[in-house]
């Protein structure tokens, strides 16, 4: 049973995950000093965020990408099926779109750069409280353009092997070769194989292109 009174219902709990204390810092103060805005937790990690948000879950988590060990996406991923009421939105540096794909496919509700100005992340923190899912206009266009491309990934997934599926789903989710070797026990040089296959069966030349044929297909 739920203690916030009917003041703290108007009140929008927020927690930060980022291991640059600096930002950390910035983002804690403009939490703090904003009205109807109240800091419940900030974390350098992954790892302690994972441990700690279910104790005190907020109502939004602004949530680093690039986050050392633990992947932001990742930690999206684990704390959605811990504490799925809580909203996350993430802050990245860089427009990328393998990011931006598997953070909202582990469960993200926004995606917005780091260099958003305070009142725009402040109203971005309502809109997803609010069941919105802001995006920078930048990564909004990536998003269309995803979307509206011909959707001839299906019959060319269908000719991927098990191996290959799995190699993409591991590849999908962030994980660096050696990593994704280790996770299937398999050896380098088999993972090198599958990501010579994998590109000549998708007609693709990169990680970022055949992602994308993975996660629309």
């Amino acid at each position: 049973m739920s203690t916030r009174t009917a003041t703290d219902q108007s009140v929008i709990r927020v927690s930060i995950v980022d291991d640059d204390e600096g930002i950390r810092a910035s983002l804690a103060t403009l939490i703090r000093r904003a009205p109807a805005f109240k800091l419940v937790g900030d974390y350098p990690n992954g790892e302690v965020a994972v441990k700690e948000i279910p104790q005190h879950p907020p109502d939004v988590v602004l949530m680093d990408i690039n986050l050392p060990g633990m992947k932001g996406f990742e930690c999206v991923r684990q704390l959605k099926s811990l504490v799925p009421r809580v909203q996350f939105l993430m802050l990245t540096v860089y427009e990328d779109s393998d990011s931006l794909f598997n953070s909202l496919k582990a469960g993200a509700s926004g995606y917005l750069l780091k260099r958003t100005a305070s009142k725009n992340l402040l109203e971005a923190i309502r809109d997803v409280h609010a069941g919105g899912s802001p995006l920078s206009p930048q990564l909004a266009r990536r998003v269309v353009m995803f979307f509206s491309q011909p959707r001839e990934a299906e019959s060319e997934m269908a000719r991927l092997t098990p191996g290959e599926r799995e190699f993409l789903d591991q590849l999908a989710k962030g994980y660096a070769y050696k990593e994704i070797a280790d996770r299937m026990n398999i050896s380098i040089d088999t993972v090198r194989s599958y990501v010579r296959t994998v590109y000549e069966k998708l007609h693709v030349h990169s990680r970022t292109e055949a992602v994308v044929k993975y996660l629309r297909g």
